[in-house]
């Protein structure tokens, strides 16, 4: 967290005019409309498919446990899929989709945690943040194109070419942040 604190105060205050003009045109180049439910299935089932793979049964299982609000660990996944087919799951099937669906953007990994989320906009790519409880373990996603180019512009001063910025904050959720207060 020290390297993202410290980019960040190392970079220029407000987004500048390249940046701005970077994330306007990013929101103009798609529709960054959070999915739930069966909308976000339906969006990773198209997503995936434009990118000439399929849809599997099997696919769509994993799809579903990553749809919760908190992370799962693939080993979470491969023993939620194993006790509701009744059978077991051989986990090298569940990293081949992970590493997949995080390939197709649609989910996330949680670096902190080594576990995954699905992505609420599969179709769109551009750096998102979490937020994540320590205490339930429910992750946040957020978006703040302004934030997260500041991430990237710091590591490009530094000579620095960057990829795919994880920013992962850890504290309280509201629910959890109220409970301590009660």
């Amino acid at each position: 967290m020290s390297v993202i604190v410290t980019a960040l105060r190392d970079a220029p205050r407000g987004p500048s005019l390249s940046a701005m003009a970077a994330s306007q045109a990013l929101a103009r180049e798609h529709d960054h409309a959070h999915h739930h439910g069966a909308a976000l299935a339906a969006a990773a089932q198209a997503a995936l498919e434009e990118r000439g793979e399929q849809w599997t049964s099997l696919r769509a299982s994993v799809f579903d446990v990553l749809r919760l609000d908190r992370p799962a660990s693939a080993y979470d996944v491969t023993e939620q899929l194993s006790a509701a087919q009744g059978r077991r799951v051989a986990a090298n099937s569940v990293y081949r989709i992970l590493d997949l669906f995080v390939a197709s953007n649609l989910a996330q990994r949680i670096e902190s945690a080594n576990a995954y989320i699905a992505n609420p906009h599969p179709g769109c790519r551009h750096d998102c943040m979490f937020l994540v409880c320590d205490r339930c373990g429910r992750a946040t996603h957020v978006d703040n194109d302004a934030v997260t180019e500041q991430v990237r512009a710091a590591a490009r001063r530094a000579g620095f070419a960057p990829e795919r910025p994880v920013i992962e904050v850890h504290g309280l959720c509201e629910a959890c942040s109220a409970a301590t207060v009660a």
